[in-house]
């Protein structure tokens, strides 16, 4: 437990959360991107390998038990202040937050489900990559992060705003992109081992989060630029060097999700051997 509670906070598990939202508002878009695509990951990895000795011990129930309660608790955290917030930088960190409960409740769900979160952090560290790098770019062009003073980012930054946008359907698992199928997974898992209250929860969360998300990414796009946003236009010239890394990223979740690479296919089914060996 004592593990869980630290590896958990590195990943922003609630109730150990309440670190992430100050820390990436805070951060500049790169280091966000970072964080959600990096430093999470390692502490993931971490906690699967505590399962993993768990396991071997003889609780392994008991930490999956724990690992699905943890998990639905933080989707449900994470939505209900996504409901709520009005920073899109927050945002960011309240959607980290659901992505690690989706994580942590797939590696609850067998080896199946182990597999789909493996997937799945690859697909988050991309998307997160690309909406990070894009709302840096539209916090630096607009001067603020609230919608109380930012709107029609679309008419600023054009580019940064598509990309925001289509970021958002990314990481809201729209298809094609490769979130949607690593989640189908974590479902497909959850209902052949017979979770069908937690499948039910998980998608819950899913919707309340879509709606959270849509309701702030859009009301920054849309609608005509305030005058803080037109005030700092010129400052923020949309080059290459900001544009093309956020759409690469993008672009790369695109791909896994319509031609996930064999060699990859191939490494998460050694890393569930290896973590865990049962069915």
């Amino acid at each position: 437990m004592f593990l869980l509670v630290g590896y958990g906070t590195k990943m922003g598990l609630a109730p150990m959360h309440t670190w992430k939202p100050d820390a990436y508002g805070e951060a500049p878009g790169i280091v966000g991107a970072m964080l959600a695509g990096g430093v999470t990951t390692v502490a993931f990895t971490a906690v699967l390998r505590v399962r993993a000795v768990v396991a071997a011990a003889g609780a392994g129930a008991v930490a999956d038990h724990t690992l699905l309660a943890i998990g639905l608790f933080s989707m449900l955290v994470a939505a209900l202040f996504l409901l709520a917030t009005r920073d899109f930088k927050r945002m960011l960190a309240y959607s980290s937050i659901e992505h690690m409960g989706i994580l942590v409740i797939g590696a609850s769900f067998g080896g199946a489900g182990l597999w789909a979160s493996l997937f799945h952090v690859w697909n988050n560290s991309l998307t997160k990559g690309a909406i990070f790098l894009s709302a840096g770019n539209i916090r630096r062009a607009a001067g603020a992060r609230t919608t109380d003073e930012v709107s029609g980012m679309s008419a600023i930054t054009p580019q940064s705003a598509a990309i925001f946008v289509a970021g958002m359907f990314a990481i809201t698992a729209c298809p094609p992109f490769g979130p949607f199928f690593s989640e189908l997974g974590v479902i497909r898992a959850a209902l052949a081992t017979g979770h069908l209250t937690a499948t039910a929860l998980f998608l819950g969360c899913l919707l309340f989060a879509f709606f959270g998300l849509t309701r702030l990414v859009f009301a920054i796009v849309d609608g005509r630029p305030r005058v803080v946003s037109t005030a700092t236009v010129k400052r923020f010239p949309e080059t290459a060097s900001v544009i093309v890394p956020p759409l690469v990223l993008l672009g790369l979740s695109l791909w896994l999700g319509l031609a996930t690479p064999p060699i990859l296919q191939h490494t998460w089914d050694a890393a569930v051997q290896s973590l865990h060996p049962g069915p």
